[in-house]
């Protein structure tokens, strides 16, 4: 069997639909699921809708600017506050609003904090103490407990620290007592060596 080899046609040979397919990817680019995903937070989205409030109020001024500008800047001054002050009831409804509100009223565990005057706080009275600054109390004390009893001698540990004094000094004096037998039986010796040399110089 011949094997026959087919050779690639040029370009300008090929048919229409293939010149598309080609052209088309060619310009083609790869897909977007690598892309990391992009999340606005609440922050972002708040600012977005105050720009747009912001800017709509600007356009709105601008058109009523061509009546405005032979009215009294005080009277437009007055609208800017009261548009101000709606926006701020709004917000508070907003905030009163579903079960932050219930939350709000009716949580039992909430502590109201009441303003006192200067004539009714109680200064002479005692203070009371948090948890953690009692338990550092409790932990100073002890400590200092700790260390008269181990100054003392009567913790366990002071015990075992005297104990291993006890033997070293011992030990160290074993020692510093070989080191004095052992020095006076070389000066012995060579008091002995020098007798005998004195000896055989006078014979």
């Amino acid at each position: 069997m011949q094997r026959v080899l087919r050779r690639s046609r040029p370009f300008w040979r090929l048919p229409l639909n293939h010149l598309l397919f080609l052209l088309f990817c060619a310009g083609r680019k790869g897909g977007h699921k690598g892309r990391a995903r992009q999340y606005t937070s609440p922050e972002e989205i708040d600012a977005q809708l105050q720009a747009e409030k912001q800017k709509a109020r600007e356009e709105e001024e601008q058109e009523e600017g061509g009546e405005g500008a032979t009215g009294d800047p005080k009277k437009e001054k007055k609208s800017l506050d009261s548009d101000e002050s709606d926006e701020d009831d709004e917000d508070y409804q907003q905030k009163r609003k579903g079960v932050e509100g219930l939350i709000d009223i009716e949580n039992p565990n909430r502590v109201i904090q009441t303003t006192k005057k200067v004539t009714q706080l109680d200064l002479d009275g005692p203070k009371e103490l948090s948890r953690r600054e009692r338990e550092e109390i409790e932990k100073q004390k002890a400590k200092e407990r700790y260390m008269k009893m181990h100054l003392a001698g009567k913790t366990e540990q002071a015990k075992a620290d005297l104990a291993r004094l006890a033997i070293i000094r011992k030990q160290r004096e074993e020692a510093a007592r070989k080191k004095e037998e052992e020095r006076k039986a070389k000066d012995e010796a060579a008091m002995a060596g020098k007798r005998l040399q004195s000896l055989s110089l006078n014979k």
